[in-house]
């Protein structure tokens, strides 16, 4: 098991990392979504990868873990609900760079880069901006930030944005349990005590001080706007993954994220939600290292 290392990158912020693999490999780069820190990646699916001859990188983004915790005040909840960021917020764009960064400090010219959620459109943004350092992307369960594509149902935003926030980590649990059993899909059934174990290590890692740090993220995601024609510009090969059966991003926003980007693959998973449960890490394995291996021109 590999352990927490830091980076402290030209743009102040000090990155949170495990790396584990050969360094001599290919460097895959992962980005987590949403509140999720670098534990959101199962041990199996990380050892599959590097297994398959990867150098894995997986890091906690800015305001989770034990990255940097932004100070600009968090926005409301109306703000949230309503898309309307303040003027302070940082950008998908910003927490690009971040990944740039760290790849920098470990002196990594070129990855396979890897997201899932908003580390999906973080992934898309990093292909887009950096576009030298990239050698594939793939995109799983995310967005292009079109108004009219990959939008939650109102249900699931309102229980992300506008529910109580935990205040002990038997909360934590309890909200994970109750939020990923509801996105999760319905084909795959979740291994419930790995989800104890990851929430409880979350909370812990955060020292339970994460709820505005989430908020700023939601945030970073609406200031950033419609990316479409951003990501019209993204010229590594590139891999859609999506669920049908997602209630947190619409299968719209991979349709549409595939549409974007010039000769992208769309995989639609049937019963797949927003969750990497245990009966699909076998199938991502594979379509990630068949991407890695061949979407690579020679």
């Amino acid at each position: 098991m590999s352990t927490d290392q830091y980076a402290c990158l030209p743009n102040g912020m000090h990155v949170c990392y495990r790396a584990r693999g050969n360094p001599s490999d290919e460097a895959l780069l992962l980005i987590s979504g949403l509140a999720e820190d670098l534990t959101c990646w199962p041990p199996v699916f990380l050892d599959g990868l590097v297994e398959r001859g990867f150098y894995v990188i997986h890091y906690d983004n800015r305001d989770v873990g034990r990255s940097t915790t932004m100070r600009t005040p968090p926005p409301s909840t109306l703000r949230q609900l309503l898309g309307r960021a303040r003027s302070d917020a940082y950008t998908l764009t910003d927490m690009a760079a971040d990944g740039a960064g760290l790849l920098d400090h470990l002196e990594i010219d070129r990855a396979h880069v890897v997201g899932r959620s908003m580390g999906g459109m973080i992934a898309q943004t990093f292909a887009a901006t950096h576009r030298v350092r990239i050698r594939t992307l793939t995109s799983i369960y995310a967005t292009t930030g079109q108004p009219s594509a990959g939008q939650p149902t109102w249900s699931t935003r309102i229980r992300v944005i506008a529910s109580r926030p935990p205040r002990t980590w038997q909360e934590a649990v309890q909200r994970h349990l109750t939020i990923t059993s509801r996105i999760a899909g319905s084909a795959y059934p979740l291994d419930d005590s790995w989800e104890k174990q990851y929430a409880k290590g979350a909370w812990d890692r955060s020292c339970g001080a994460g709820q505005a740090g989430v908020a700023r993220q939601i945030q970073a995601i609406q200031a950033s706007g419609d990316r479409t024609g951003q990501l019209r510009t993204i010229t590594a090969p590139t891999l859609v993954i999506h669920g049908d059966k997602d209630p947190m991003v619409n299968i719209t926003g991979g349709y549409a994220t595939a549409h974007a980007i010039q000769g992208a693959r769309l995989v639609v998973i049937p019963g797949m939600g927003h969750h990497f449960a245990p009966g699909l890490l076998g199938r991502l394995l594979n379509l990630i290292t068949q991407h890695g291996r061949e979407g690579v021109p020679m």
